[in-house]
């Protein structure tokens, strides 16, 4: 497989000499998930960082009366990994997978940390990944907090308008916090704007 999608994708986030990305993608693996295979398991410890190159994948878990609750959505062109399972050293409690056939580079955790202690610059480039899911995920936060379902969902169309075309309401609702009959009142509403 071609690296160059990855190649792009690091030096539109951290310009670097075409030398040092192509030391940093030789790291990289290529890899596929078919849809609904799982890229981790609850239970297990994360050991790949991955860059979707291409499909869609989403991270659950589930509430204390066994309910699936959608914690995240990835789409194409982003780093998929459980943070603290993958730092930490510890099982995860989230599962990610696939929801349509999926293909991307990943790369270990033990070669992560090779890249970061011989390469300044992919050390920057690690960086500006977690500052960037690091505030995603804070304002997805605050919106469970201080935006109504409306908004969030109207957010969600702005933002990441894909995942409509892919994941299931059931998945989106409990994503957005709600009941699939709010999600659906939500869009009939919106709908007739």
């Amino acid at each position: 497989m071609n690296k160059e999608p990855l190649i792009s994708f690091i030096q539109n986030s951290l310009p670097v000499s075409r030398e040092i990305l192509f030391k940093i993608a030789e790291y990289f693996d290529d890899c596929s998930f078919r849809k609904n295979e799982y890229f981790l398991k609850e239970g297990a410890r994360s050991n790949d960082y991955l860059f979707l190159q291409d499909g869609f994948m989403r991270a659950f878990t589930f509430d204390t009366e066994g309910n699936e609750v959608t914690t995240y959505f990835y789409s194409k062109n982003r780093v998929v990994f459980e943070a603290a399972s993958f730092f930490m050293r510890t099982v995860s409690t989230e599962n990610i997978q696939a929801l349509t056939d999926c293909k991307g580079y990943k790369i270990s955790f033990e070669n992560l940390n090779s890249l970061f202690h011989s390469l300044p610059e992919f050390r920057e480039f690690g960086r500006l990944m977690l500052v960037k899911e690091f505030v995603a995920f804070k304002q997805r936060t605050l919106s469970m907090i201080n935006k109504t379902a409306e908004e969030r969902y109207i957010n969600l169309i702005n933002s990441n308008n894909e995942i409509f075309q892919f994941a299931q309401l059931k998945q989106i609702a409990s994503y957005l916090g709600i009941t699939d009959t709010s999600l659906s009142r939500i869009r009939k509403e919106f709908s007739k704007k």
